[in-house]
């Protein structure tokens, strides 16, 4: 894992999000996603069914929800920083959009008041470049994670960009992600994917799903 030392609190991520949402369109920043193909893959890996209940960590304005409710799954909670990201998506949705969960809230700092049995991140944990928050972060899945619950995260792989949205980032491989996670997160697979960008540009990733031991 390698990453630039920084400081982003998270009063500064949750400001760089909602301006980044605010002056941008859906489908003008880098991690846009017309269908997003490999999380609904890994998603489906697990096994769970419709009555599973999901959270979509950093899911902002992605399209994940979209499918997920079109494919029948109706206890979905979407979790992002930008208020403005959340409003994107819901107008998307439209009537759709009062069978979702929204928070807006920083992973970091966020309290959990029910259980998952899968927890989806693409792109939000590789943003956390300092331990103290990488290790809120890993609290927050052990406290929101039901026992056999699963967890995927998405992030930029070791060979990945260094920087995104003017961010510096945290890359990562299936190891460094379960080192943060802790022993009763059992690695189940790990996927490299190259996203290409609205611009033409490849950005290479690493998917990992982990599932929690049951109690």
């Amino acid at each position: 894992m390698k990453a630039e030392k920084a400081d982003v609190s998270a009063v500064e991520r949750q400001a760089h999000w909602q301006n980044v949402y605010q002056t941008k369109g859906e489908r003008d920043v880098s991690w846009f996603e017309e269908s997003p193909a490999i999380s609904l893959e890994l998603i489906r890996a697990t096994g769970v069914g419709l009555d599973a209940s999901i959270v979509d960590v950093g899911g902002g304005a992605s399209r994940l929800v979209d499918t997920l409710v079109g494919e029948g799954f109706h206890s979905i909670t979407v979790l992002d920083l930008s208020e403005k990201a959340l409003t994107t998506s819901r107008q998307r949705l439209g009537a759709y959009a009062d069978q979702i969960s929204w928070i807006v809230a920083d992973v970091t700092a966020w309290q959990p008041t029910q259980t998952f049995d899968l927890w989806h991140d693409r792109a939000a944990f590789h943003f956390l470049t300092e331990p103290r928050d990488r290790a809120a972060y890993a609290a927050n899945v052990r406290h929101a994670v039901r026992p056999g619950g699963h967890v995927i995260i998405g992030t930029f792989a070791l060979d990945g960009p260094e920087r995104c949205s003017g961010l510096p980032v945290a890359r990562h491989d299936a190891a460094s992600i379960g080192q943060v996670l802790g022993q009763s997160f059992k690695l189940v697979e790990t996927r490299r994917h190259d996203h290409e960008t609205p611009s033409g540009v490849i950005q290479r990733f690493q998917f990992s799903r982990f599932q929690l031991a049951d109690a």
